[in-house]
């Protein structure tokens, strides 16, 4: 008797497993096959039903109803729609929500006691997607990850070996045309409650007077933002509306997009009279882009402020009240000059949010009442319930783009004060992240490994000049190596190689110390801070600068990207050539 095929026998090109990343799976949209989107749905699904974070409650499990929603991609509507099937076969039904920020999506599922999926790429440019699953209590945590790995691979390999007839997909991956789900109605009830939220908290004149521009691009949130905007009595300008996906990353905001910027703040400032901020988001809308406009002799060349997101989570925090502060290792050391000022020390994680997550929920294990965090790219985590206003702002950990946004200008407009005055009363540090985009992650890794010390307790090394000071997390010393013993010398030869790139000639001092923490993060005698990290969801090397002047701290990022021969190729020709030897 013939064997019926399987689909993983008819299958006409080679399946690329999807990996996560910093916060949630992305990869290129050519691998992210119906069949993929398929197993990685059904299998978060399965792990999120054994662990108990499906739903919060006890509703049946055919009429339970898990949110979906997604950014403007043109890859997302299919991306959806595999979701959808996957949702529907595990026995719920589909609540979609529609083109929805990341973070209003969240917040409504967290509100419904269930879980979510987003469908998004976030940042990254168009010929790449991915799906961020949320539990029922929060994001999905980086413990769950290894258990979501393996239950999408216990369906994947269940589908791959299902007989090729019977199968839901055809030879490409792609679901055959009669099953594919028609999305139901876009339910508005998520777009509502994201918006009361901030209705409840931010007064109704607060920001009378203001006029924003909203620079609406291809961001998701590109309507609902401005009607929040709004409410608070500013006038908002809507510009920049794009019919394409437009990558835009708001952590690293290039010169062209500030010129972009400022020749639209002119036309606009000659049409309406003076312009407040320039404000937006990334794609999916879960992180902010503030910048300030400042009065100019020239009203044809307008002077623009881009105000980095970490330094954005410090102003917004002093507004909350924060007693509890989680940012990620990369922020400006100016957000922890500001808050030792103030007797309070922040927590500082690995690059992700989830690790903040983390960080946050152990505060409010620890007795603290107004729980926040924020990564460097501003967006901005809540972790408790808040009272703000005479309302009470309801606990969102998942990054945000709105609040930031809303109270950085409430509180400039509450201080009398520009943005740029706000900005100024923050400890004078500077910051400025640029990236190699197509950067071969396999280097990256081996990077990394160079750079490593043995065991996971080690995450500071601070260099003297007859020993090596190992540190832990907290900064506290567990033990040190000569420079006569081996691994002291082994490791002094790596300072010499991040010295021999790091060099005089580039403005540096010695090196001091590095963190590897998440990356390598190295700090100069001088003063100067150069961060190397790859991206957690793409083919990126990142340079995170700082330094005391903001030119410096342009200069040490363009020191770093700049081709051929750039401080990151260094790195990289160095690295390659060690492995081959």
């Amino acid at each position: 008797m013939k064997t019926q095929p399987q689909l993983c026998d008819i299958l006409s090109y080679t399946p690329v497993v999807s990996r996560f990343g910093t916060s949630g799976l992305r990869a290129l949209v050519k691998d992210l096959t119906d069949l993929e989107v398929y197993s990685l749905t059904l299998g978060t699904l399965r792990y999120l039903e054994d662990i108990g974070k499906l739903q919060a409650g006890a509703v049946p499990r055919e009429s339970l109803q898990i949110p979906i929603a997604g950014d403007l991609r043109p890859s997302t509507p299919q991306i959806l729609r595999a979701t959808a099937r996957a949702v529907l076969d595990a026995g719920y039904q589909v609540d979609y929500v529609g083109s929805l920020p990341t973070p209003a999506l969240t917040f409504y599922a967290l509100e419904q006691g269930v879980m979510s999926f987003m469908c998004t790429g976030s940042h990254i440019p168009a010929d790449r997607n991915g799906q961020k699953a949320n539990r029922c209590d929060g994001e999905v945590l980086k413990s769950d990850e290894p258990g979501i790995v393996a239950a999408v691979e216990a369906v994947r390999q269940q589908e791959y070996r299902r007989p090729a007839a019977a199968s839901l997909f055809d030879s490409k991956g792609m679901l055959k045309p009669e099953q594919r789900p028609v999305l139901p109605p876009v339910n508005p009830v998520a777009e509502q409650g994201y918006l009361e939220r901030y209705r409840r908290v931010f007064p109704r004149n607060g920001l009378q007077g203001k006029r924003i521009l909203f620079y609406e691009y291809a961001a998701v949130g590109r309507e609902l933002l401005p009607r929040i905007l709004a409410h608070t009595g500013a006038e908002v300008i809507r510009v920049g509306r794009s019919d394409t996906f437009v990558p835009i990353d708001t952590e690293a905001i290039s010169p062209a997009h500030l010129r972009m910027l400022a020749e639209i703040v002119a036309e606009q400032q000659a049409l309406h009279g003076r312009i407040d901020a320039i404000v937006s988001t990334d794609g999916d809308s879960d992180r902010p882009l503030i910048v300030g406009v400042s009065e100019s002799d020239d009203p044809a060349r307008p002077a623009l402020r881009f105000f980095p997101g970490d330094l954005v989570g410090a102003v917004v925090a002093d507004y909350l009240k924060a007693d509890a502060v989680s940012v990620p290792i990369s922020t400006n050391p100016g957000v922890h000059e500001h808050f030792m000022g103030k007797g309070l020390i922040t927590t500082k994680t690995r690059i992700g949010s989830p690790f903040v997550i983390e960080a946050m929920q152990e505060a409010l294990v620890q007795g603290q009442q107004r729980v926040v965090g924020w990564e460097a790219n501003g967006g901005f985590l809540v972790g408790s319930e808040l009272t703000l206003n005479g309302g009470m702002l309801r606990a969102l950990p998942t990054r945000d783009a709105i609040l930031p946004i809303l109270a950085v200008m409430h509180a400039a407009a509450e201080q009398g004060a520009t943005l740029s005055e706000c900005f100024d009363r923050l400890p004078q540090w500077y910051g400025r992240a640029d990236l190699i985009d197509d950067f071969p992650q396999d280097t990256s890794r081996k990077i990394l490994a160079y750079f490593r010390p043995p065991g996971e307790a080690i995450q500071w090394l601070e260099f003297h000049s007859d020993r090596i000071l190992l540190r832990d997390l907290t900064e506290a010393v567990v033990g040190e190596w000569s420079l006569s013993d081996p691994e002291g010398q082994a490791f002094d030869r790596k300072r010499q190689v991040l010295e021999g790139i790091f060099t005089p000639a580039r403005g540096f001092g010695e090196l001091a110390r590095i963190n590897v923490q998440d990356g390598i993060r190295c700090f100069f005698r001088n003063g100067d801070i150069a961060h190397i990290r790859p991206s957690g969801n793409a083919p990126q090397l990142r340079i995170y600068a700082h330094s005391r002047a903001q030119a410096r701290a342009d200069e040490i990022a363009a020191m770093a990207v700049a081709e051929p021969a750039g401080m990151l190729r260094d790195l990289q020709r160095f690295i390659e050539s060690d492995t081959k030897g």
